[in-house]
């Protein structure tokens, strides 16, 4: 799933709380005692989406139908999308590898719950088809447009540093996609760093020219993110443990039905068949263990950002990781 919750709308917000850096609040492990049917179909479970998000996927897949209700709540981002979850406003929600980062940053009260993984190929710094730039290290000084605390933001920074650069060596943009995409087709900027869809529209609706991709550089990663008043929560915490797993089930199956999944998306989001078809043709996010080479990767990716002085602190990324529903996303992934 594609189009995930990388932009930072909100990202302001969650700055205003990073000077709790040094002070993160370890993960509880204590896990609440399982719930009869009767009390898990009493469970109103809120979750967090974006628009052709989880909610789409889980229809598509013919996984909607759950035990208890789900009410959802549309995020055009992930750093509000998670400021919702730490103040209870939502239980759970999908974002991407960068946003966690911020709000661990912030001390939210959120927990990682499973992760998934992207094709990193669709994380990409465009240049328009006719630019004479050839290389990152010519965008010296250049208008580099980007969702400010995105996943995005973590690719642009990681390959400025591969390059030689970093972020003060260029003029970062910080834009939603769809002023990103009006900016980047009236060359207001001479490149933009994005994810599928929008990487498979530019391509076939602007003509774009792919400078470099995510290899060696983005992890792809997305990940379920619970506020931890939810999984203090008895019911609401069964209901997030067979949530995560049909969310899991249902990765699996836009894999293995992609033409299917562009449809649904194409019809939910608005984007030409075509659009949706290329991305989709990548290869649809995944669900991966959280194990430690994921944290791993998430860890390095935190410290390029407080290395660039982007946050002020370190962040101790282990300490929000919850691995309570890993037996059973282990079975989701291993369903056919």
């Amino acid at each position: 799933m594609k189009v995930r919750l990388r932009n930072g709308i909100l990202f302001t917000a969650l700055l205003l709380g990073l000077t709790a850096c040094g002070s993160q609040t370890p993960v509880s492990s204590a896990v609440p005692a399982p719930v009869s049917a009767d009390d898990l179909a009493k469970v109103v479970l809120k979750v967090g989406d974006q628009k052709g998000g989880s909610k789409t996927l889980l229809t598509t897949a013919g996984l909607e139908k759950t035990p208890y209700k789900i009410e959802w709540s549309t995020f055009t981002s992930g750093p509000p999308l998670l400021e919702a979850a730490s103040a209870g406003g939502i239980d759970i929600g999908g974002v991407g590898n960068t946003p966690p980062i911020f709000a661990a940053a912030a001390n939210a009260k959120i927990s990682i719950v499973s992760s998934g993984k992207g094709n990193v190929e669709s994380d990409v710094l465009l240049v328009p088809g006719d630019s004479p730039i050839q290389s990152v290290q010519e965008l010296r000084g250049k208008n580099i447009a980007v969702a400010k605390g995105s996943s995005a933001y973590g690719q642009i920074l990681l390959n400025l540093k591969k390059a030689g650069l970093s972020t003060k060596d260029v003029k970062l943009n910080f834009l939603q996609p769809s002023d990103a995409y009006a900016a980047f087709t009236q060359k207001q900027v001479d490149a933009w760093a994005i994810w599928d869809p929008y990487t498979s529209q530019a391509l076939l609706e602007t003509g774009a020219r792919i400078l470099v991709d995510g290899k060696g550089t983005a992890n792809g990663y997305t990940f379920q993110v619970a506020g931890r008043a939810a999984l203090t929560d008895a019911g609401k915490n069964a209901a997030i443990k067979d949530y995560v797993s049909r969310i899991a089930k249902a990765q699996k199956w836009s894999d293995a039905h992609r033409a299917d999944w562009a449809k649904a998306w194409a019809a939910e989001t608005g984007l030409k068949l075509e659009v949706t078809t290329k991305a989709t043709d990548r290869g649809p996010d995944q669900p991966v263990a959280l194990e430690d080479t994921v944290i791993q990767s998430e860890q390095e990716l935190s410290d390029a950002f407080t290395e660039e002085k982007i946050l002020p602190g370190k962040v101790d990324f282990a300490s929000f990781v919850d691995k309570r529903y890993a037996a059973d996303l282990d079975a989701a992934r291993s369903s056919q």
